[in-house]
């Protein structure tokens, strides 16, 4: 048992400093971005059209790809072979790539009713930028059918490294775009770039797959069991993973309304910062465990199923609470070091940071619901994140349309995180209910210890960084020095805290010291 638990460990570490790379390259890319097109008229074009064919994208397959057909893939490994499943691998990718190949061409003949439902700006100029970068960018639906295709087929067979490193190779052609033809080329030849990374994260895929022995076989049979399966899954799923992508819909069309539509590009800001530090951790892990969860319940092995949930769940908010509490309090110096300089001023890490500050309240919910999907997706059932993730999205809505107006970009930043709360809630509540006690008394006792050792650190943090930025130099090597000395301080203060009030996790962590 301790050696798979090591054995997990690892793999989740290596795959998380991969998707860490990947996000501080990310990070890099988007610091180019704001200086070189801030949150003006360009900016929120590119990013109204660089959504639609994401969220297109997540609506649609990325459901398919991995709520649905890793289960059944591991299935067919489980009790089929490996021939049997790689059989109905050929048929799912030729399926997607049929499917997305159809919407791609749909998307790029009609995009102007697609910009009209994503944005509402008040200048006509913007409109017409957003329309002709969306039918430049939507083949991305298409690459991204293919490559997250493959990634399942390598997830399946716990294969993570070149999945891992796939947003670091699309975010290097990005960088070297913008060190190479942005002067010349400009926003269309930004959208040029990020279209080859997309094609490049599926080319990566390649040479593994065909290490690990398998052949594309081209065929499609809607018939087959395990395709029958895949559809009849997807419905349900399907809203479910809808939740993310359109909630940020929601919010984008709210906020081009904002500041002369620059509320479109501070969300978008906030947002890749907060999955830089929230995904970071969080997507490493549910892209780890869900294969081995998928396993587990083809096996029928519900103990352990069950126990790997529970540990996943409290070590993920023993590290998540602190990660919140500490963004919220670093917020303004943390988008002024990333993002400001250039183009992108002031006022523009103003409505950034403040975005960022309350989508941060968000980030436990966040956790929650990415762990708890994996569970009932890792067991075919559909139908409770489908209700729970419809009543995600209508929360947002009608928060956005409550707080926007009165709150600007924070109110549409709240709307965000009580909607993603609200969709862990309600994912949580009927596995307590069910019987499984996923998380029993003494959880939800340390749970609440764990947020308020985190509550404490975020606020002496906030009061130490107002005492502590007038006395370091200006400009980034200040900005570094502060944000370096608020993370230590926190990390130390919340651990000690966490110790003080007994918290399983951190007396643990103490006793694994003390045995290396």
């Amino acid at each position: 048992m301790e050696g798979r638990q090591s054995s997990a460990a690892k793999t989740v570490s290596f795959v998380m400093a991969l998707t860490l790379v990947g996000k501080v390259l990310g990070l890099y890319r988007d610091r180019l971005l704001a200086v070189h097109y801030s949150t003006g008229p360009a900016a929120n074009a590119f990013f109204t059209a660089s959504r639609i064919p994401r969220v297109f994208f997540d609506a649609v397959f990325a459901s398919a790809i991995a709520a649905c057909f890793i289960p059944v893939f591991s299935e067919h490994l489980e009790k089929r072979g490996r021939e049997e499943a790689q059989r109905f691998a050929g048929a799912f990718l030729t399926a997607i790539a049929l499917l997305t190949g159809a919407l791609t061409l749909a998307g790029m003949a009609f995009p102007q009713p697609l910009v009209a439902l994503f944005a509402d700006y008040s200048d006509p100029a913007t409109t017409a930028l957003a329309v002709s970068l969306t039918r430049v960018m939507f083949p991305t639906v298409l690459f991204s059918g293919l490559a997250f295709s493959m990634v399942g087929i390598l997830q399946a067979q716990d294969h993570f490294t070149a999945p891992a490193l796939m947003s670091a190779v699309s975010n290097l052609v990005v960088i070297a775009y913008f060190f190479s033809l942005d002067r010349e080329l400009g926003i269309f030849g930004l959208a040029g770039a990020y279209l080859l990374g997309w094609l490049l994260q599926g080319a990566i895929q390649i040479p593994p797959l065909a290490r690990l022995g398998f052949r594309y076989r081209p065929g499609l049979d809607f018939r087959s069991e395990g395709m029958k399966k895949v559809f009849a899954l997807m419905g349900p799923v399907m809203v479910s993973t809808w939740v993310q992508p359109i909630n940020q819909a929601i919010n984008a069309r709210f906020g081009s309304r904002l500041y002369e539509g620059a509320g479109v590009a501070a969300l978008e800001y906030a947002s890749n910062l907060y999955l830089v530090i929230a995904g970071t951790f969080i997507l490493s892990i549910t892209n780890v465990i869900f294969p081995k969860l998928s396993r587990l319940t083809a096996g029928g092995r519900e103990g352990e199923f069950r126990d790997t949930i529970r540990q996943t769940l409290r070590l993920s908010l023993f590290l998540v609470f602190p990660m919140s509490a500490g963004l919220m309090a670093v917020a303004r110096p943390l988008v002024s070091l990333i993002y400001g300089g250039g183009e992108f001023d002031a006022f523009s890490t103003q409505i950034t940071s403040s975005a960022l500050s309350w989508m941060a309240l968000g980030m436990a919910g966040y956790a929650l619901q990415n762990i708890l999907s994996r569970a009932y997706f890792a067991r075919q059932q559909g139908r409770v994140p489908l209700i729970a993730g419809g009543a995600s999205i209508l929360g947002n809505i009608a928060l956005s349309a409550a707080l926007a107006e009165r709150f600007s970009v924070a109110g549409l930043a709240l709307a965000s995180a009580a909607s993603a709360t609200m969709y862990a809630l309600l994912l949580l509540l009927p596995l307590q209910r069910s019987g499984e006690r996923i998380l029993g008394r003494a959880a939800a006792v340390g749970l609440a210890k764990m947020a308020l050792a985190a509550a404490v650190m975020g606020g002496c943090v906030w009061a130490v960084l107002g005492g502590l930025a007038p006395l370091l130099p200006a400009g980034k090597a200040g900005e570094v020095l502060c944000l370096g000395a608020c993370a230590g301080l926190g990390a130390v203060l919340y651990f000690v805290l966490a110790l003080l009030l007994r918290v399983e996790e951190a007396e643990l962590a103490v006793s694994l010291i003390r045995r290396a």
